[in-house]
């Protein structure tokens, strides 16, 4: 189910999931910012061609809302995991973010990509990664989600361990070629069922269904968010999400996950 809370903007996506009382999540929508045109109107990416002056204020709007300091990657769609600390800048080299500070929020921008919100049982570490299918893949069966809960699990169990899924491109909107199926199917078989046969000849991926699938392979098994359904795809909602692959020049929404005292 998507929901929303009248403290962020109303159109703006908070997780339904049975996190501690000192974790706070949100993921924003293209709604309720101040850029024009494609970037309309809630853009923080500032690397799309935006006016950085509306990006800039786009980005005071939401620390903001979440009364806390979102720190922003420069993401390269690999693997690599950021530990975020109350001094990190803007701009690092990484796909995923984790931080046991408060005050701090683990950040990612996406466009069609999948953004993977993840805490441990006890609240006391968050992470957030951006799963493309590059990133979601990796090499060697260590792909971006592999690497966050590593760094994310410490002493609980994998089963203890919270993740969300966020919006992105659907399952019924994603085309991708025999190479980016044969890649997935060759590290597990079981990833046959995420992709079907599409008219043009290339395949229609599910790619919170392979998040899924990997997420539970290592034994993640609290695993709420996209389902794969309408509602939640940025191609098929352009009033609600940024996509790029739908309109090639297009904003970036992110999403935060952060720790209070609590």
């Amino acid at each position: 189910m998507l929901c929303a809370m009248q403290t962020f903007d109303p159109d703006w996506l908070v997780p339904e999931w049975p996190t501690p009382p000192s974790v706070r999540a949100v993921c924003t929508t293209r709604n309720g910012g101040g850029s024009a045109g494609n970037y309309a109107s809630f853009n923080l990416g500032t690397h799309v061609g935006d006016d950085p002056q509306h990006v800039a204020k786009n980005r005071m709007r939401l620390g903001t809302a979440l009364a806390a300091r979102p720190v922003f990657l420069n993401q390269t769609h690999g693997v690599h995991v950021q530990a975020l600390a109350p001094d990190t800048v803007d701009g690092i080299d990484a796909d995923a973010a984790i931080t046991s500070h408060t005050g701090v929020a683990c950040t990612v921008m996406v466009a069609d990509c999948l953004p993977v919100l993840l805490c441990d049982a006890a609240g006391t570490r968050v992470a957030v990664a951006h799963a493309g299918w590059r990133g979601l893949l990796g090499a060697a069966r260590q792909g971006v989600l592999e690497q966050t809960v590593a760094q994310l699990r410490g002493a609980d169990s994998l089963a203890s361990i919270m993740v969300w899924l966020g919006p992105c491109i659907g399952p019924h909107a994603f085309e991708v070629g025999d190479e980016v199926r044969d890649a997935f199917v060759s590290n597990s078989a079981d990833a046959a069922a995420c992709f079907v046969s599409a008219s043009s000849g290339k395949w229609l991926a599910d790619l919170p269904g392979l998040a899924r699938q990997r997420l539970m392979a290592m034994g993640v098994t609290q695993i709420y968010g996209n389902d794969g359904s309408d509602a939640w795809c940025t191609v098929g909602n352009p009033s609600r999400f940024f996509s790029h692959r739908r309109d090639r020049i297009s904003g970036r929404q992110a999403a935060c996950i952060w720790r209070v005292v609590g």
